[in-house]
């Protein structure tokens, strides 16, 4: 199984803090909360995202994911695109962090950052993802942030950078959950979009159970279902989790519920596999 969205070091979100405390507790004790769920949950492989403003010597902000990584067998590195900063210098500095291969794709903060995927500070990122073969990650959808601007972070602005940049692969985060049939609908009509499943319910083990949520869970589960069978594409799905937001095994049983038994290989190891080239 390979998990294709989670965080092991704290975002640098504005306005949305740590996201969990176990983002801020030492190395040790942080990679061996992660070890114990990966294995409990049968997690082989997992990608975890990159910060904000890290220091200028680590433009994608992956320094503190990489010296996790050596705690945690099979952790790879997303790196961080900041459209704030598109000078050469910045630039320069991407790419040699690229060009070492410990970077499996890139991610945009949509909506946390006040740029859509059109705007000109991405555009040399796409190129540098075009010549790597990285995917192009976008958080999209609902933020944990109250200074974010969701108009931002809809999914259907990520069709206007799918068209202009054809041989880049498009990864929408969260399946731009409340927008799930409009992520559906990038999906369907462009070739070169994914989407992962991650983030779509927070809680702990307890919550995924609790009886006063059991018919928000099922609401949720049902749109993820729709948009599955709407989009047409079960090869362009990717399990995800968002950990530490949620436990990996209450997760895995939830998402496994709204995806049909035969395309489980596909979602949970398969696409990632494929997509972000961990594997042959």
């Amino acid at each position: 199984m390979i998990d294709a969205h989670l965080h092991l070091v704290a975002p640098n979100l504005p306005g949305a803090g740590s996201l969990a405390a176990v983002l801020s507790q030492p190395h040790a004790l942080r990679a061996a909360a992660l070890r114990a769920e990966l294995a409990a949950s049968g997690t082989r492989l997992a990608l975890s995202m990159g910060c904000l403003d890290a220091d200028p010597t680590d433009p994608l902000g992956i320094v503190e994911t990489l010296e996790l990584a050596r705690l945690v067998p099979g952790l790879f590195a997303v790196g961080a695109m900041d459209p704030r900063r598109d000078d050469r210098e910045h630039l320069r500095a991407v790419e040699t962090q690229l060009r070492t291969g410990q970077v499996k794709a890139l991610k945009g903060y949509l909506g946390y950052l006040p740029y859509g995927p059109e705007a000109a500070g991405y555009r040399p990122y796409y190129e540098l993802a075009e010549r790597y073969r990285l995917p192009v990650i976008f958080h999209t959808g609902d933020t944990y942030s109250p200074r974010a601007k969701l108009r931002y972070a809809h999914p259907l602005l990520v069709d206007e950078v799918a068209v202009d940049h054809p041989r880049v692969c498009f990864v929408l985060a969260h399946l731009g959950n409340p927008w799930m049939s409009d992520a559906a609908e990038v999906i369907y009509k462009n070739l070169n979009v994914w989407a992962d499943l991650s983030g779509l319910a927070v809680g702990d083990a307890e919550s995924f159970e609790a009886p006063e949520r059991r018919e928000l869970l099922e609401e949720t589960r049902a749109a993820v279902r729709r948009a599955f069978r709407y989009a047409e594409r079960p090869n362009r799905f990717l399990y995800g989790s968002d950990w530490p937001l949620v436990p990996l095994e209450s997760y895995q049983r939830w998402i496994a519920g709204a995806i049909p038994e035969i395309h489980h290989e596909q979602v949970f190891q398969e696409n990632a596999a494929r997509l972000f080239r961990l594997e042959g």
